[in-house]
């Protein structure tokens, strides 16, 4: 009986094709595109899920009082390793790294990387296996080194290339070559070797070797560490506040036990609440997106359903009185529901498929294929089909069903005229999520262009940046800015700047400034902006008093800094001018510097974000610098990279 239901609804299909393809055509579009997203929302959504035990997975965060006095996503250096010397009870194991970037070269090939320069537990704490070498020894030699099969295919063109080695540039421009114990294949996305867009490390350097750089990993003063732990099974995150307050009151300076207070984040979290939940509230809009979309698609197709089902009235009523069953009939227009529902989902299918590498481009990140999704996952496409298969043909169903013979034979639709509610309330509800959507459109749309068109406080056109070898003493200083000297009479360059910072709301820190002769308790934390005196003039950032520490080519005082107008209004001066040739102090008994100007605010950091106060200190007094920047003349811009690039 069953086999017959499918011949009958396949004969129905058939014979109305343009009904059918319309029907199957628009279901399946709403249906691909909710496949897609469902596989971006579920592969973000997986992101850590696959380490080594990741319920008992944290990582240490800090809360400051004032945000200018630190990062909330770094913590102290030895932190996480303390808790675990001190608290073996409460923490199993611990994992810390610094980020950097250095230059990697291999013969005549040589790249910019990131470098996890980082603890020996990596292994042990996430699970990771190496595909040559041995994790047990493989951070354990002095300049030993484990990439990822990415890279080794990068420099080496295979992936067994253990006892090979690479030369990687220091901070002060030494270079030393590094032994490649191991090769791990590229870790899955995971907050562990991958924290944030800035951070796709895929070099691993052993902690040991991190005097190399230049850098310190075990010092309490240094604040800006990554660091997690696993807590001992059936430890809560609350039950390390008390101890990670001692250490943190035991070890770290007064000024951060005032102002710092750590917590743990659990990693199966992280990635989604990070950043104020940026990546949770875009997953709750996309799932809101595809819902719309799937709703508006369902109706259509039930409107579709229901406005056809008129026209086989005297089919039912010829059916009746051939003895048909009143459940006969109901069981006939829900199998051919379903069975429209199951192609338009094959078609979902393979739309998705063909779909996919163009979501890729247009997200930026790779979508997951629905062959990757795991097996139980078919459960949800088949009560899709089921579920809206049987929606869309019980109401014809049961309303046609229950006409009487006579009124069918004879095509009244008299007797069913006052049973269109439904039609009417899916019609209004199509409409109105139509107008939703439209609305939502229109405001997505305002903040894109306030994205673009936002004026920010400096200009960005024709700019572009270089990572600098790091000299980080006075000579690296002189011997950087005789080399933008150099750039800046090339004839596509208006203007250069030596920086460690570019503004992309990633500072070298904050710092804490007071007025000479008050007390240091009034101190106001600001970002801190190490640049040269050409910074200004090259993100034509205004000045509303003064000098960016003095006219271009003329900076001979190394005590004056610029601040910005929220600054100045935070120390007092609300007119600008006032502030000019005031002297400041960053701690007492330091040398007090002299306001040389007051540059206009500007966005530095996310538009989500106030503007905060800010500090200009010149390069040749903190002589810290990573990027040089350039101001391109307008014209053919690939061309004046390329000669730039060639000097």
């Amino acid at each position: 009986m069953i086999i017959n239901y499918f011949k009958i609804a396949w004969r129905n299909i058939i014979k109305s094709p343009f009904y059918s393809f319309v029907n199957i055509t628009g279901l399946s579009a709403g249906i691909a595109f909710t496949l897609l997203i469902a596989a971006y929302i579920w592969s973000e959504s997986e992101v850590n899920a696959g380490l080594k035990n990741p319920a008992r997975q944290y990582i240490l965060q800090s809360k400051w009082k004032d945000k200018n006095q630190g990062l909330e996503l770094t913590t102290l250096g030895p932190f996480a390793k303390a808790l675990k010397e001190e608290y073996p009870n409460l923490v199993a194991n611990y994992y810390r790294w610094d980020g950097v970037t250095s230059n990697v070269s291999k013969g005549d090939k040589a790249f910019r990387e990131g470098l996890q320069i980082c603890d020996s537990t990596m292994f042990k704490m996430y699970g990771f296996t190496l595909l040559h070498g041995d994790e047990n020894t493989a951070f354990d030699g002095p300049y030993s080194l484990v990439i990822t099969t990415d890279r080794a295919i990068k420099y080496f063109g295979k992936t067994d290339v253990v006892g090979q080695t690479v030369s990687i540039e220091s901070f002060s421009g030494t270079k030393h070559d590094f032994m490649i114990t191991g090769v791990m294949k590229k870790p899955y996305k995971n907050s562990a070797t991958w924290l944030n867009e800035a951070n796709d490390n895929q070099f691993y350097i052993s902690s040991n070797n991190i005097g190399y750089f230049g850098r310190t990993i075990e010092a309490w003063q240094n604040q800006y560490i990554v660091g997690y732990v696993e807590l001992q099974k059936g430890v809560k995150p609350e039950d390390l506040n008390i101890p990670m307050q001692q250490l943190v009151k035991r070890n770290a300076a007064p000024q951060v036990v005032a102002n710092m207070t750590p917590f743990l984040v659990p990693l199966k979290e992280y990635y989604l609440s990070a950043n104020n939940g940026l990546i949770k509230k875009m997953l709750y809009a996309l799932s809101g997106i595809a819902f719309f979309i799937l709703l508006m698609a369902v109706i259509n197709f039930i409107n579709l359903s229901v406005s056809r089902s008129a026209s086989r009235m005297r089919e039912i009523g010829i059916r009746k009185v051939l003895g048909g069953l009143k459940k006969q009939l109901i069981l006939q227009f829900l199998t051919e529901s379903v069975l429209l529902v199951f192609f338009a989902t094959l078609a979902a299918v393979i739309i998705a498929a063909v779909a996919r590498p163009l979501f890729n481009n247009i997200l930026g990140k790779e979508i997951p294929a629905l062959n990757s999704f795991p097996v139980y996952f078919v459960v949800f496409p088949l009560l899709l089909i089921l579920t809206v298969g049987i929606i869309a043909g019980l109401y014809p169903a049961l309303v046609l069903s229950s006409m009487k013979s006579i009124d069918s034979l004879k095509g009244k639709l008299s007797k069913i005229g006052d049973k269109v509610i439904l039609r009417k309330s899916l019609v209004a509800v199509q409409f109105g999520t139509a107008t939703i959507v439209f609305i939502g459109a229109i405001i997505i749309s305002k903040q894109v262009n306030l994205f673009f068109n936002k004026e920010l406080g400096f200009n960005k056109d024709y700019i572009i940046s270089a990572q600098l070898p790091r000299n980080w003493t006075l000579d690296g200083v002189k011997k950087m800015e005789a080399l933008r000297k150099q750039f800046e009479v090339l004839p596509q360059v208006t203007v250069a700047t030596l920086s460690f910072e570019v503004p992309d709301g990633n500072s070298s820190g904050s710092i804490a400034l007071y007025k000479l002769g008050s007390d240091s308790t009034t101190a106001i934390s600001s970002s801190a902006i190490t640049t040269d005196e050409y910074y200004a003039s090259t993100f034509q950032i205004p000045m509303v008093a003064g000098d960016f520490f003095a006219k271009p080519g003329a900076f001979t005082d190394s005590l004056r800094l610029v601040i910005n107008e929220t600054h100045a209004k935070a120390l007092g001066w609300n007119n600008p001018e006032d502030a000019i040739g005031k002297q400041l102090r960053f701690q007492a008994g330091s040398s007090p510097f002299t306001i040389a100007g007051v540059a206009k605010d500007f966005h530095f950091g996310s538009l989500q974000q106030t503007i905060q106060p800010v500090t200009f200190i010149h390069v040749g007094v903190n002589n810290i610098f990573r990027i040089m920047s350039f101001k391109l003349k307008p014209g053919n811009i690939s061309s004046s990279i390329a000669d730039i690039s060639g000097f």
